[in-house]
């Protein structure tokens, strides 16, 4: 296991010499002579993993030091003690108010110095592998949600032939579409997760309209083209920012660009940017996928048809963008590509 790393700051060499004789033993020891220097090693490659720091410098005082390392955040989580001649009571209020763990007075004790700095590495070593397993229970988490939103998803596609690949492919391909287009990478994780349950309200449509063989009369259509609604219903009005995603995904993935779209006739720009991400994800896969009433089209054809229905169907920046990125876009669908069942 590599020796924690100290780093100590004093601008007087021989408070440095006494310091690294009691410390250099146990410990890794790096050396700055004034505040400056200090705040480059700190933020050069592998942090240390505590700093001793003198007040009283020319130039740029310890309080400065310590007030630069808490507000940056590569530094803030760094240790920092103050080791001064000063022992004033507000002194060391105000070092503690910077964010400092702990003051030691001049002349120093070995047995004080070493006593502190080992108890401050157990208490930094301890709050990082707390943060650690924070970090990957929020992974495990925010996994386990996607993993119930796509079998939400997966739901209502299986009533309507359709295999639960498919929204794992739209979803992120609608991440890729909302990167390229400007999202940032949150907002575009936050897509990725809505976008499964785009068609949720097709659970509310009766199955001898979701799987008729023929074409659906007039009748049918109308109920056929409630499943929007019926999602947004199901998705409800929410404190939570993924659930309104979902629900304006779910309400707006059949508008289209010329206004002729449903449920609300939504036209151009009145139509949100996610809406419209993914009515453009979800056309692809379903045209370049094969199902039980339909050949696969090549994604040559379906390139051509998105480009014939831009400024139709279709968001015409939208539709720029994405042609941008068919190489990322095919290396999803290969990823996630349907099992050919063995003759």
């Amino acid at each position: 296991m590599p020796r924690p790393t100290i780093l100590l700051v004093d601008d007087v060499p021989e408070n440095i010499d006494v310091l690294n004789g009691i410390l250099k033993d146990r410990y890794k020891i790096k050396v700055a002579l004034n505040g400056t220097k200090a705040l480059e090693i700190a933020k050069a490659g592998i942090p240390p993993d505590l700093i001793l720091l003198d007040i009283m410098m020319p130039g740029m005082d310890g309080y400065e030091v310590c007030r630069r390392l808490k507000s940056d955040f590569a530094t803030r989580r760094i240790p920092v003690i103050f080791v001064t001649a000063m022992d004033d009571i507000d002194d060391e209020a105000r070092g503690f108010e910077l964010g400092a763990v702990d003051y030691i007075t001049k002349p120093v004790s070995p047995a004080i110095v070493q006593a502190r700095v080992e108890t401050q590495l157990a208490l930094y070593d301890r709050s990082r592998m707390l943060e650690n397993r924070v970090r990957q229970r929020t992974a495990e988490l925010n996994e386990s949600r996607l993993q119930i939103i796509q079998r939400l998803g997966r739901a209502a596609e299986y009533k309507d032939n359709e295999t639960g690949l498919h929204v794992v492919r739209m979803s992120h391909y609608s991440k890729l579409i909302g990167l390229a287009a400007g999202m940032s990478e949150d907002e575009a994780e936050l897509l990725l997760n809505a976008a499964p349950m785009h068609d949720i309200g097709k659970i509310g449509i009766p199955d001898r309209i979701l799987q008729k063989s023929g074409e659906l009369d007039v009748a049918d259509w109308e109920i056929m083209r409630r499943h929007p609604e019926i999602g947004a219903e199901i998705l409800g009005e929410h404190s939570s920012e993924l659930l309104n995603l979902a629900r304006q995904v779910a309400l707006t993935h059949h508008e289209m660009w010329n206004g002729q779209g449903y449920p609300e006739g939504l036209k151009g720009e009145e139509i949100p940017l996610a809406g419209r991400i993914v009515t453009l994800a979800d056309v692809f896969d379903a045209l370049t996928t094969e199902r039980p009433y339909k050949k696969a089209w090549t994604v040559e054809k379906t390139l051509e048809f998105i480009q014939k229905k831009s400024g139709v169907i279709f968001d015409p920046w939208l539709v720029e963008v994405f042609l941008g990125i068919v190489p990322q876009i095919l290396e999803i669908k290969e990823r996630y590509r349907e099992e050919v069942p063995a003759e």
